[in-house]
Parts: structure tokens; C-alpha cells; sequence
């Protein structure tokens, strides 16, 4: 059993940066990609970054390219979504995810794993 703990998320002013980190345990973390997805009040919960078991490959949400790194050190079981440029639409609840493959997925369905979600709140 994979559990996921993510950490980092606050309240920011506009234009501001966040690193949010999200801790794996139960084994095969490298053999694992991992995503980021968010939900916003009142909307679905929607992708954002993912990053292959190796590190090899990223994918992310056209809208938070340029301002969402994803990355992840395996030696430590945890991945990271830095966030550059924070803009009141990027308030959501931010979840981290795990797949039981080494492959980058997009799509919400195609992770096994979840966390718990942490709160990021962008005023302007």
C-alpha cells in the first residue's frame, strides 16, 4: 500500500512562488510516476504535472507551462511541483498522485495512489 503526504501549500500573494512536496511510502517509488492534479471549489478535479518513475519525462496542463516545474528525487521518495508566477486562479486544493507504472499519465483515472491534498490560496 503506497500513502502519500503533500506539504508546502499556504496562502500567497499574486505573483508569488510555492513549492509543494509529496512524500511516498510503501515501496517501488522509482517504478512509480507520479502526477499533481488540483481542484478548485466548484470545479472537477484537473491535471496538472507528471513526471515519469525515472525523471525522464514530464507532461503538463498547457495553462501552467513556464510557471509549474515537476520533479522528483527517488533517493528521497518524493516528488515536487514548484509553482512560479501564482495567479488567483491557480487556488485550489493541490493532490499528488502515484501510478503503478513507470509511465507519465495525464488523466485522473489512470493513478492508483492519492494524497490527502493541500490548500494552496493565491489573493491579488
Amino acid at each position: 500500500q503506497v500513502q502519500l503526504v503533500e506539504s508546502g501549500g499556504g496562502l500567497v500573494q499574486d505573483g508569488g512562488s510555492l513549492r509543494l512536496s509529496c512524500v511516498a511510502s510503501g515501496g517501488a517509488f522509482s517504478a512509480r510516476a507520479m502526477g499533481w492534479f488540483r481542484q478548485a471549489p466548484g470545479k472537477e478535479r484537473e491535471f496538472v504535472a507528471t513526471i515519469s518513475g525515472s525523471g525522464g519525462n514530464e507532461n503538463y496542463k498547457a495553462s501552467v507551462k513556464g510557471r509549474f516545474t515537476i520533479s522528483r528525487d527517488n533517493r528521497k521518495n518524493t516528488v515536487y511541483l514548484q509553482i512560479d508566477s501564482l495567479k488567483p486562479e491557480d487556488t485550489a486544493v493541490y493532490y499528488c498522485a502515484a501510478r503503478s507504472t513507470l509511465l507519465a499519465g495525464t488523466k485522473s483515472d489512470e493513478y492508483n495512489y492519492w494524497g490527502q491534498g493541500t490548500q494552496v490560496t493565491v489573493s491579488s
